[in-house]
């Protein structure tokens, strides 16, 4: 009977609609669906006829004259048909009916069999026929779900509205709607306020139907079109008369198809600007919690007060030490994490076209660098300075300790020297022991020039504590001025005792000379075993094996001077043994001790057992040295036997890594891969520092402070395994941030193998980045029209100015590759997000908290209720919500 063909979706509508004999065949199989048709018809009919002021009662007597068909079609169409015949001559109905007929037939519908004669004659079968295909034509074309054909479209779509609804099962548009459910659940999927679906029963359909059909007149604006006696008393209710009712339902609830759609482009708007912000909120806080460490950490690396112990200040060290160990590697990683996470952050805002993340002040990635600098700056030289205190404090130990024993020697030599001289023994004093005296005090003053030297020695060690700071300086400066006054007392008082000894010289005889040969070579020689004893009990601090060779060196001289040393010793006692023969041979009268000296046999004999007892002792203090010294040499080339291999090594990967950021080998997927093993690798090296670390801390236990044997100290081995790390890091980002790019871009492998080529082609030198004529030379090579004239110029900078926004003159890959996705793919826009909001609003310029709850997810709504500035256009009412700025400021474009 007709033959319907349009463009795209519109091939097909209805195989049973395409033959005249199927439509007869039709009314003869069942005459009640005549009567369903005819009811529906008129019904739909009068729906769009009443716009125009009309009606209709019979389909086929009010049709005939053609003017009431071709004013529906005008209403239905919007479009003004030809003007009409107002006679009412048959020759006037035929031209009416063919001005419809051929505007139907304009809209690409072939009309089979179906004359004007036919209509004008009230040829009911006919005019039934017509209608239908007016509905097909304008009421059921345009329904395409899924690139459906119309039936199919209109039956997907009552399918998915009703899928929720037990006892709702539509698999087609007859028996699937006996029972009224479907016709029930699709107003309450739409309108739940209108029907208690619960309530609903499907064993009593005539209360299904009627239901449905009341409220969808009454609410709805959809006339009845069918009885709910005819359906319910039909075997099978015509397919034709519910197709044209039913989309009557699509027709009323498009608008909020339409919501739903531009309610889910919203809520995947603002799931990224959620994703998003949360990301920047981690981002913030993670740099806050940074910079604080670094502010806390600065001014302990920056105080350099020393302590006044070595206990004190080795605790110092073991503190940085740990620093180094346990406190500042989790800190490299959280710096290099942060990087890592601003630069995915700005990645995903690139990709939904949202604006760049700016940091709070402060906190921005180059403010997290500069404040690393200040605590590497910081850090730099402060353990140095705490091993160069503790040699500073080792050193003046060893002075202070020095000061007490001279100091101590010194004054058990002046103990009773003051009493001594003062003692006027010489006025009772025979002439013999007036020479006596006067010999003795000679002795005594050679003996006093002859510890001018320590007391010289006393008050220099005393200087040199003063020029080095030792916290004990007063009580040394105390006791060093207590020596020195009383040298100079015992100075005033020598000269008394010679002047009044002097003074009686004359009446004095000479005292025997032997007696004062003795003294005056036993003096020396008994300072001679005095030094040699502080000498061998002096202690020593040295650093290498050449100083503590030349200690043995001299110790070996010293002990090749002891056998004349010894004769010195036997020559002076052989002076005393003279003496005795002298006394036994001639009686002479000398009663007590030598008058010249305190100094006897007894006594040098004691203190050369002394100083014989301390020269192997001396021996053994040596070679203990000896050996520390060889252990500490050990311990050199040991680590500087590490650091020469760990060195090279860290410097080898990060050329290997530089090679691999700028190398093409596989997909990105297969360099992820690559660089996640070679990070792998890279992080099992770590028991290699950590060996070495242990070797560096058994170096500073030992107090070794040079290493020959290696130029690596274990402070660049440490920087180079941090930025070793780092950098592995930084380069699977930046593989992660391009596979992230290239899959929400759609950018196929070999586009991305193509731009990489690009881009190493014209990174000449390696560097990982383009200058800005490299750049362009890069982008002509790919096809963009960048000429030399202004027109180039000015595209040019446009682009710079994207890939280069703060002026640095040099474009990463990352950038390259942000700025070609962008220019290959679409992204959603501040002006689709807008409309969509508009759907939601019915078309108002502002949208209510209500429209927003009822069409998003509750945190969603939630969300632009909170960040939406209240509308102040002239149609506003109180509660607008205005979505425009709104919209603009998801996108940059003004502010939230």
């Amino acid at each position: 009977m007709l033959d319907y063909n349009s463009k795209g979706n519109r091939n097909q509508i209805n195989d049973y609609m395409q033959q005249e004999d199927d439509w007869d065949r039709d009314m003869l199989l069942d005459p009640a669906w005549e009567k369903q048709q005819r009811k529906t018809f008129t019904a739909w009919c009068n729906s769009h006829l009443r716009k125009a002021g009309t009606q209709i009662e019979n389909i086929e007597e009010d049709f005939r004259d053609g003017l009431k068909l071709m004013l529906l079609l005008e209403v239905i169409s919007g479009e003004r048909l030809a003007k009409p015949e107002r006679g009412k001559m048959r020759v006037h109905k035929i031209s009416n009916v063919n001005k419809a007929l051929d505007f139907i037939a304009s809209k690409g519908v072939k009309l089979v069999s179906i004359g004007a004669e036919e209509i004008v004659d009230g040829n009911a079968k006919m005019t039934l026929g017509m209608i239908w295909t007016i509905i097909l034509r304008f009421a059921i074309q345009d329904i395409s779900v899924e690139e459906t054909s119309a039936k199919e479209g209109l039956l997907l779509w009552c399918q998915r509205k009703t899928a929720p609804y037990k006892n709702v099962n539509i698999q087609n548009f007859h028996i699937s709607w006996k029972d009224g459910l479907g016709f029930c659940a699709l107003i309450h999927r739409h309108r739940p306020e209108l029907i208690d679906y619960g309530k609903l029963r499907k064993d009593d359909p005539m209360t299904n139907l009627n239901t449905a059909f009341d409220v969808a007149e009454k609410y709805l604006d959809i006339p009845k079109m069918l009885d709910a006696e005819d359906i319910v008393g039909t075997a099978r209710p015509d397919e034709k008369a519910i197709m044209t009712y039913v989309s009557s339902f699509y027709h009323a609830f498009s608008g909020a198809q339409k919501a739903e759609t531009a309610a889910n482009r919203i809520c995947k708007v603002l799931a990224v600007n959620q994703e998003n912000e949360q990301l920047m909120e981690d981002y913030e806080k993670l740099a806050s919690d940074l910079l604080e460490w670094i502010r806390r950490t600065i001014p302990w690396l920056e105080n350099r007060v020393p302590e006044n112990t070595m206990q004190a200040m080795q605790q110092k060290l073991e503190d940085f030490r740990d620093y180094r160990r346990l406190h500042k590697p989790p800190k490299v990683q959280e710096k290099c994490q942060l990087e890592i996470n601003f630069n995915t952050l700005q990645t995903k805002l690139r990709l939904s076209n949202r604006p760049a993340f700016m940091p709070s002040e402060g906190k921005m990635v180059s403010d997290i660098s500069s404040a690393w600098g200040s605590l590497e700056g910081a850090e730099k030289g402060y353990e140095e300075w705490l091993l160069n205190e503790i040699r500073r404090l080792e050193r003046l130990d060893h002075l202070a300790e020095k000061f007490r024993q001279k100091a101590a020697i010194h004054e058990a030599w002046t103990d009773g020297k003051e009493e001594m001289l003062q003692h006027k023994d010489y006025e009772t004093a025979s002439l013999s022991d007036i020479k006596a005296l006067l010999k003795k005090h000679e002795a005594f003053e050679s003996d006093l020039a002859a510890h001018q030297d320590r007391v010289e020695q006393i008050a220099a060690i005393a200087q040199e504590l003063n020029e080095l700071e030792y916290y004990d300086s007063p009580s040394v400066n105390a006791r060093c001025q207590q020596i020195c006054d009383q040298w100079d007392s015992l100075g005033v008082l020598t000269q008394k005792r010679s002047e009044a000894l002097q003074r009686t010289e004359k009446l004095l005889e000479t005292i025997d000379q032997l007696y004062l040969e003795f003294a005056k070579r036993a003096a020396p020689f008994n300072n001679w075993m005095e030094g040699a004893m502080e000498d061998l009990q002096d202690t020593f601090i040295v650093h290498t094996i050449e100083e503590i060779q030349g200690l043995s060196t001299a110790h070996e001289q010293f002990k090749a001077t002891l056998p004349e040393a010894d004769k010195e010793r036997q020559a002076i006692l052989g002076i005393h043994n003279e003496i005795a023969k002298i006394v036994q041979t001639y009686h002479v009268n000398m009663a007590g001790t030598n008058p010249y000296t305190t100094i006897n046999p007894q006594e040098i004999n004691a203190k050369w057992d002394k100083v014989r007892q301390l020269v192997p002792q001396r021996d053994q203090a040596l070679i203990e040295e000896h050996a520390r010294q060889q252990n500490n040499e050990r311990l050199r080339r040991q680590f500087a036997n590490q650091a020469n291999v760990i060195g090279p090594w860290i410097q080898t990967k990060m050329e290997e890594i530089g090679r691999i950021s700028i190398e093409m080998h596989g997909t990105l997927e297969d360099q992820l891969t690559h660089l996640r093993q070679y990070e792998k690798n890279i992080v099992n090296y770590k028991p290699k520092i950590d060996q070495l670390e242990g070797d560096h801390q058994l170096i500073q236990e030992a107090l070794i402070f040079d290493n020959k044997h290696t130029n690596y100290t274990m402070e660049h081995i440490r920087v180079g395994w941090e930025q070793l790390l780092t950098t592995i890091a930084r380069t699977i980002n930046e593989i992660e941030n391009q596979i992230l790019t290239r899959d929400a871009k759609g950018i196929s492998q070999d586009q991305m193998n193509e731009f990489r080529a690009s881009f190493n082609h014209f990174d000449r030198d390696h560097s990982g980045t383009l200058g800005a004529e490299e750049f362009k030379a890069c982008l002509i090579s790919l096809g963009f029209d960048i000429g030399n004239d202004a027109q180039g110029e000015a595209e040019f900078a446009r682009i710079m100015s994207i890939v280069d926004p703060n002026r640095l003159g040099v474009i990463t890959f990352q950038a390259f590759i942000d700025f070609m996705s962008r220019e290959t793919a679409d992204t959603d826009t501040a002006d689709q997000v807008m409309t969509s909001f508009k759907v939601l609003a019915g078309d108002k310029n502002y949208i209510l908290a209500d429209e927003l709850r009822r069409e998003l997810p509750p945190d969603q709504a939630e969300y632009c209720i909170a960040r939406m500035m209240p509308y102040t256009g002239p149609d506003a009412i109180p509660g607008a919500l205005d979505y425009m700025s709104f919209s603009t400021a998801l996108y940059g474009e003004s502010d939230l």
